[in-house]
């Protein structure tokens, strides 16, 4: 792909890893822009805002912020409220990905009439069209999975595929699963071929780690403490905790405020207990002692994507991944007996599966799509 003369705007956070992914744009002769989306108010952002600043300063490339305080509001921080009122315990950061930080920031863009031709990210991700870098031996397998008449399409497309990245402890391929091809076509992820640790040799030596921070692991809007940021927006729903045996133990604080597999401020003697359901109906908290009971084998995932636009043909043999510190496990994925949601059997239980987080598939290295569990 030509650098010359083409504009790329990359996302500032105003953390170490935008800021070396910026600077590594630039260094291949592209025409880059920085842009900070205004998320929400809060001092720890309106530092970012101005770390990000700082960085785009010191790399010589235009700085601009965009305002979608409105649209973040309604698309992450009100749909997260609703989902931990029904029961399950969503993830945010994957939805932001795909809505906010591709679709919305493009949206923007074309509005403002800003002219570019990629919009990067400082993803730790890799991305590869498929007809330009696939081997016989890939091809091969391909077609045990897929077919030949998809393989003979595919061979002649351009489809791009979505890979792990080089540094597997800090991959974050899991929180893309939601990416269709139209958005991969304009998007780049410069640290994909470099581990954290290069990424960090990088911003010391370009003089931009003074303006960064330590990284946070958080949800952006949330902080350390989620209960207390729940608590400023849903009322407390008293209601009953039981054993193993059915019998009440205990009065629990309101469902929203416990998730599958928790272990800590659940408030009983005698522990330790672990949450293991919740009936939301009836407004019950299921806990045990025996952390062998949050082992399960299935799980069904809803609302999937496949990141090729096609489904594969099943059943499948995959890695699954059903949080993003969580180790892929074999699992076979196939079509569930109703509907469009797919089942996922794992050869070995895996350890307080959660309704509301995403389940992602990989073959190898190649993210073929996720899912919602439901």
């Amino acid at each position: 792909m030509r650098s010359e003369n083409q504009i790329i705007i990359c996302a500032m956070s105003g953390g170490k890893d935008s800021g070396v992914a910026c600077f590594l744009l630039k260094q291949k002769g592209y025409n880059v822009v920085g842009v900070f989306l205004d998320l929400f108010d809060s001092k720890e952002f309106q530092k970012a805002k101005i770390r990000a600043e700082k960085i785009c300063k010191k790399l010589n490339v235009p700085f601009l912020v965009l305002d979608v305080k409105k649209e973040f509001k309604k698309k992450i921080i009100d749909r997260f409220i609703k989902e931990i009122k029904q029961g399950t315990t969503p993830n945010p950061c994957v939805i932001c990905n795909k809505e906010i930080k591709i679709d919305l920031l493009v949206k923007k863009l074309k509005k403002l009439k800003i002219d570019f031709d990629f919009v990067a990210t400082g993803h730790y991700a890799r991305l590869q069209r498929y007809a330009k870098h696939c081997g016989q031996a890939r091809l091969q397998r391909y077609a045990k999975h897929c077919g030949q008449a998809r393989l003979r399409q595919k061979a002649q497309s351009n489809e791009y595929q979505l890979l792990k990245a080089k540094d597997r402890s800090k991959d974050q391929s899991y929180f893309l699963w939601m990416l269709e091809q139209k958005e991969l076509e304009k998007i780049l992820f410069p640290l994909g071929n470099y581990t954290k640790k290069e990424a960090g040799k990088i911003a010391e030596k370009i003089g931009i780690s003074r303006f960064t921070r330590k990284e946070s692991q958080d949800i952006c809007f949330i902080g350390k403490d989620v209960n207390a940021f729940l608590k400023k927006y849903i009322k407390s729903k008293p209601g009953k905790i039981l054993n193993q045996k059915n019998e009440i133990i205990g009065e629990h604080q309101g469902l929203c405020f416990y998730t599958i597999g928790q272990r800590k401020s659940i408030g009983l003697p005698g522990g330790p207990y672990y949450v293991s359901g919740k009936d939301i109906k009836k407004n019950i908290l299921f806990v045990t002692k025996k952390e062998k009971e949050l082992d399960k084998k299935e799980l069904v995932a809803e609302n999937v994507n496949w990141i090729s636009g096609n489904k594969p043909k099943m059943p499948l043999r995959v890695k699954a991944k059903i949080r993003y510190h969580h180790e892929p496990a074999s699992a076979i994925l196939k079509y569930q007996s109703k509907g469009k949601n797919y089942k996922i059997v794992f050869n070995k239980p895996q350890r307080a599966i959660t309704f509301g987080q995403s389940v992602v598939f990989y073959i190898r290295e190649n993210l073929l799509g996720g899912g919602i569990i439901c």
